[in-house]
């Protein structure tokens, strides 16, 4: 029987050492990859790809790749959560599209306000702020925006910079939507930030644009794999109600 949200969150730890003996339901861990696929994402660009590695001989690679953690030596399979804000035109050309396509082929001439700004969105807007060269044309959006934040409420990220948090803040929701959907049935997981990137691009042959994001240990939960117990910084430290 599957753990409700709030049991699936309140048993999800970072696993570092998983049972030796005991194996993943592959298509299980697919379903959970494809729930991450429904996660929130800016401007539903959703500029990320997920590696499920499975093959053994590539998650041997993977643990020098990530430091020799435990979390990637004992890990039965691995997933890598890859930012692609490199793909924001095929994405953005995706949206235009699909909205088009529910419009059921109505002419201009009758599409709504809304529709108009949809459309508009996808196809001058995303291209605006996402256009860049060498950084240059960033700081110069990010100098006009700044003035016109003088005058009114403006979006005001909109370096180079700026659109790669964008796209690995996004990309942090998926992996989250990810980790729960894992510990709803069971398993288990352990997030890893620490991994030479260069090394996990080249194994899973990666171009240029491609960031990684994290990679997660997967696997059940060894009694050893637990480190301690859950500190959190007190919640009236942290919540603050306006």
């Amino acid at each position: 029987m599957e753990k409700t949200v709030s049991e699936a969150i309140n048993y999800r730890r970072s696993i570092r050492i998983f049972k030796e003996d005991i194996e993943l339901d592959t298509e299980k861990v697919r379903t959970c990859i494809h729930n991450a696929t429904l996660a929130p994402t800016s401007s539903n660009l959703q500029l990320w790809e997920f590696y499920h590695i499975v093959d053994n001989i590539i998650l041997k690679k993977m643990v020098p790749a990530c430091l020799g953690q435990n979390a990637a030596k004992y890990s039965k399979q691995m997933v890598v959560v890859v930012t692609r804000k490199d793909l924001w035109r095929k994405r953005a050309k995706a949206n235009a599209t699909f909205i088009k396509s529910s419009l059921n082929n109505k002419p201009k001439i009758e599409y709504t306000k809304r529709e108009k700004f949809a459309l508009a969105y996808y196809t001058k807007l995303i291209p605006a702020v996402y256009t860049d060269f060498l950084g240059i044309l960033g700081w110069v959006k990010y100098t006009v925006f700044q003035v016109a934040g003088l005058l009114k409420p403006t979006y005001r990220q909109v370096r180079n910079s700026d659109m790669r948090i964008v796209a690995h803040k996004s990309a942090g929701l998926a992996a989250q939507n990810f980790m729960i959907s894992m510990a709803s049935i069971g398993y288990d997981t352990c997030p890893m930030e620490g991994s030479d990137t260069l090394r996990v691009k080249k194994l899973l042959g990666l171009p240029i644009g491609a960031e990684i994001n994290m990679v997660i240990g997967c696997g059940i939960r060894d009694e050893k794999g637990i480190y301690g117990e859950r500190f959190r910084i007190p919640f009236e430290e942290v919540y603050f109600k306006v």
